[in-house]
């Protein structure tokens, strides 16, 4: 058994992965983008608020509602290497947010 307080340290002392991903969902053909300051954590979120009905993009939670959580799909679309500069890294992420949206004509999340 992996010791608590190792794992929490471990947890707290990786880095964050930023990055673009897509929500999907598989019966309506629906696809949202958005971009996350760290890709292992923003899909927990999502589907936290989507089941709890608070996801602040009322589109996506209108489709969860219609076809259920089982229908949406997560994909993390593109890691951003994770820069010194704080400003560096927001307009790369804003720069691939739009790119992808073309790209898959999807909507911002």
């Amino acid at each position: 058994m992996i010791d608590r307080k190792a794992a929490i340290a471990a947890y707290k002392g990786r880095k964050p992965a930023p990055g673009i991903f897509a929500v999907r969902c598989v019966k309506s053909g629906d696809t949202w983008v958005g971009k996350a300051p760290d890709l292992a954590t923003i899909a927990n979120r999502i589907w936290f608020t989507l089941k709890n009905g608070s996801h602040t993009n009322r589109d996506l939670q209108a489709v969860c509602n219609a076809n259920g959580v089982e229908a949406l799909e997560f994909e993390p679309l593109e890691a951003i290497p994770d820069e010194d500069h704080a400003a560096t890294r927001e307009r790369q992420l804003k720069e691939q947010l739009a790119f992808w949206q073309n790209k898959l004509g999807a909507r911002l999340l």
